[in-house]
């Protein structure tokens, strides 16, 4: 099994997921393997005392770039969007 912290790699801080935390959902960008149920666990076993409603995920493909003659992708990302119990 998989260390959480690898799971989870950091969190994703915009102005988009600041505006998400008054409604208790938290954006996480995620290992590209990992699938819903190890992102809730790893959340549950990293943040203690913390309760996992659901789980949203996303992979966004990497964008082409070019400098000069050679081109290249760049990474490409996985984020959880997590939903915490009321409580």
């Amino acid at each position: 099994m998989k260390s959480p912290y690898d799971i989870i790699k950091k969190p994703v801080l915009t102005e988009k997921s600041y505006d998400a935390m008054a409604e208790k959902k938290y954006t996480f960008e995620v290992a590209i393997g990992a699938n819903k149920t190890e992102i809730k666990y790893a959340i549950e076993a990293v943040f203690p005392g913390v309760k996992v409603e659901s789980v949203n995920t996303m992979r966004t493909i990497g964008k082409m770039k070019r400098q000069g003659r050679t081109q290249g992708r760049t990474p490409e990302v996985k984020k959880a969007i997590v939903k915490l119990k009321k409580d």
